[in-house]
């Protein structure tokens, strides 16, 4: 987390959290959801408008964190900005080359292969990976090189599992709109 987020919850310690206005899309993108996006249904139905500003997409990656009960959310400053997630709160980027894989989150954290708990897939064909981090999705443009790795063996053969039983199993919210 930044300083200067640590230093304004200092200052401020009882700002409302923000329910319902930022999502994660299963490719990493981070969306702003007003309120006229959030009047049209959840995230699944209405996504809202991509952000593009690189340093505000370093900024929430760097301060994107875990509550205790599972909900993901975004410490903007002294306000906790609740995600609402399409899939996993991490998205693995996967590069193999050379006989290496190389994988990091959405936000840009390195992860070690070798220290996948679980390789799973969804009905749908999603992959995921439990890392120390976390579940996450298998960003779709990384499906090749996740293959690749498992011909080489870097990567164990996914086991089945349903898509709606993912927030259970690993102990993660999709949305926290019910708390708001």
């Amino acid at each position: 987390m930044d300083e200067i987020v640590k230093q304004a919850m200092t200052k401020w310690p009882n700002v409302p959290a923000c329910y319902g206005w930022l999502g994660l899309d299963s490719r990493g993108n981070w969306y702003l959801r007003d309120a006229q996006v959030q009047s049209q249904g959840g995230f699944a139905a209405s996504k809202g408008d991509r952000i593009e500003h690189e340093k505000l997409i370093e900024f929430i990656g760097r301060n994107f964190l875990e509550d205790d009960d599972g909900y993901w959310f975004f410490q903007n400053g002294p306000q906790r900005v609740f995600v609402e997630l399409e899939n996993t709160p991490w998205i693995w980027r996967l590069r193999f080359e050379a006989g290496q894989l190389h994988i990091h989150t959405h936000t840009g954290l390195p992860q070690k292969a070798t220290a996948a708990k679980a390789v799973l897939m969804d009905e749908a064909g999603r992959l995921y990976l439990d890392l120390p981090a976390g579940l996450g999705i298998v960003h779709s443009q990384d499906m090749v090189d996740a293959a690749a790795a498992m011909e080489a063996g870097l990567i164990a053969e996914p086991q089945e599992v349903l898509f709606d039983d993912l927030p259970e199993r690993f102990g993660f919210q999709r949305s926290a709109m019910e708390r708001g």
